[in-house]
């Protein structure tokens, strides 16, 4: 074949494939659609409260205690020796049986636990576990500043 019928081969098969339609699909119109759609649906949807309405009881205000509560004060030193309101406690047993009376009282002692720095947290555990198992229910861990970084 000569050069110039492969020339005008070429330009017939480009005058047949520009003739045939294209087989991609035209995605504007979806689109568009899709997007009334869409805004349609966020404006009729009712807003939904994310609160809940309760109609509570109003108690009246309760006055303080005529007698403050008796504390307890737990100190945890590093050398793992716990001290009853300043007083040392050598053994696990003596402590449980002390906190297992204050468990049994009417009135249950608030109990404040506090571990000096250095203080193994086995100890604390010990301790907090102690009180657990007294059936303690007011119980808090006091002295955390101490701990706070002072280089704010």
């Amino acid at each position: 074949m000569s050069a110039s019928s492969l020339k005008k081969a070429a330009r017939a098969r480009r005058q047949i494939t520009s003739a045939l339609p294209v087989p991609d699909i035209n995605t504007t119109p979806l689109i568009d659609v899709m997007l009334v759609l869409l805004v349609m649906l966020i404006i009729t949807i009712p807003v939904q409260l994310h609160s809940v309405n309760l109609n509570l009881p109003i108690a009246p205000p309760s006055a303080p205690p005529a007698v403050p509560p008796e504390v307890v004060r737990l100190d945890i030193p590093p050398g793992g020796v716990v001290l009853w309101n300043g007083e040392p406690i050598a053994e696990e047993a003596t402590l449980r049986e002390r906190l297992n009376a204050a468990g049994k009282q009417a009135t249950q002692p608030e109990v404040h636990v506090r571990p000096q720095p250095g203080a193994k947290y086995d100890s604390f555990a010990t301790v907090m576990t102690a009180v657990h198992q007294a059936g303690l229910s007011k119980l808090g861990v006091t002295g955390s500043e101490q701990f706070l970084d002072d280089q704010q």
